[in-house]
């Protein structure tokens, strides 16, 4: 199982981002991604999960972020709009107890 997020990037309040989720070494159509998030000094947060049929979302971003997968690219999507500074941190996704490696997101004005 590998993992490997990318698209992190800054941006200003209010702008969007996309990430990906790129897997490898395992069927993706069988298997949820989640999405996960750590800000600094902070522990790290569960914020979506991909599920093969159906998407969940955490409190602090369910409305602003939206998951999808594209089974076929073997990739999973973060599409984060009205993005807030508090929504900085490197982000991951994980499935089967595998981490990817995080990709950076800051939010500033």
């Amino acid at each position: 199982v590998q993992l490997q997020a990318f698209g992190g990037g800054s941006v200003q309040p209010g702008e969007s981002l996309r990430l990906s989720c790129a897997a490898s070494g395992f069927a993706l159509e069988y298997y949820g991604i989640g999405w996960f998030r750590q800000a600094p000094g902070k522990e790290r947060e569960g914020i979506s999960c991909i599920r093969t049929s159906g998407v969940d979302y955490s409190n602090s971003v369910r409305g602003r972020f939206t998951g999808s997968r594209d089974n076929a690219k073997r990739t999973v999507y973060l599409q984060m709009n009205n993005l807030q500074p508090e929504d900085t941190a490197v982000y991951y996704c994980n499935s089967q107890g595998q981490w990817g490696q995080g990709t950076l997101v800051t939010v500033s004005s």
